[in-house]
């Protein structure tokens, strides 16, 4: 597991953070419905390369989560934008998926920050997206939010379980659902569903453009969360169609191929 021993204030709340290995910096953010720990077997492998910085974004993992929080997109661009003041950071290089590639995105168009590198995984980038299950939540977040704990389980379970090509096995479904349970986690994971907006997308596609750093984009072949067929749009709009297509990989490569992302970090 990984270790994050530092708090930041955020806008007065706490944003748990850690840092391993040494070298040039390496910035690394996860998705949803996840947190930094699904770079757990990914970032010490990098360690000997890069000095890593790792966050849970707000109202995910060990970072602050409570009642009336603000956790949408529109905020952790804001966030990301801070840790880069409070790490000292330039340019470095980010590694980052799901919504967290949404976050380095808007980061990079609407708070002009700038990477020396971006890899980029099964990001949230392209219109439409939203399951049927995103969109009832966003109708009813009290209504889940107020499930008796064995049904939020089951549902919680089921759900990541989705993000997966192979079967996700109990101490890695644990490792993940652990920060969604109890009365504030479950209450905090509808929460996160339930500000889901495409608006935050829509504010950055239309100023796609190729960037201006070198960028690789990886996606799972069997991605049932966003079809390859959103990453060969979005690998057209900022990188020139160039496309990393990862066979037997679901949405969460981090557990289907982890030695992929390792070695188009190193190649």
């Amino acid at each position: 597991m990984l270790n994050l021993p530092y708090s930041f204030e955020f806008e007065g709340q706490k944003v748990a953070w850690g840092t391993i290995g040494e070298g040039k910096p390496l910035v690394l953010i996860h998705g949803t419905p996840f947190s930094s720990q699904v770079w757990r077997k990914i970032a010490p492998l990098l360690a000997n390369h890069w000095k890593i910085y790792f966050f849970d974004l707000l109202g995910y993992g060990m970072s602050e989560k409570r009642l009336g929080q603000n956790v949408s997109l529109e905020v952790q661009n804001n966030l990301l934008a801070a840790l880069f003041i409070e790490w000292g950071l330039d340019t470095p290089e980010v590694l980052c998926h799901d919504f967290g590639g949404t976050t380095a995105l808007r980061a990079y168009y609407l708070n002009g920050i700038r990477y020396s590198k971006l890899t980029i995984i099964d990001p949230v980038a392209i219109a439409p997206w939203g399951s049927p299950f995103v969109q009832h939540v966003r109708q009813y977040e009290e209504a889940f939010s107020g499930l008796p704990e064995f049904a939020h389980n089951a549902l919680l379970r089921s759900y990541l379980q989705s993000s997966t090509y192979s079967i996700l096995n109990e101490e890695s479904l644990q490792v993940y659902m652990n920060p969604w349970q109890g009365k504030e986690g479950q209450a905090a994971f509808y929460r996160q569903i339930a500000q889901m907006d495409q608006y935050y997308t829509d504010q950055i596609e239309e100023l796609y453009t190729s960037m201006d750093n070198i960028i690789r984009i990886l996606w799972g072949e069997n991605d049932q969360w966003i079809p390859l067929s959103q990453g060969k749009k979005f690998a057209d709009r900022v990188a020139n169609g160039n496309l990393i297509i990862v066979p037997n990989s679901g949405h969460l490569m981090q557990e289907d191929a982890p030695e992929a992302i390792v070695a188009a970090m190193l190649n």
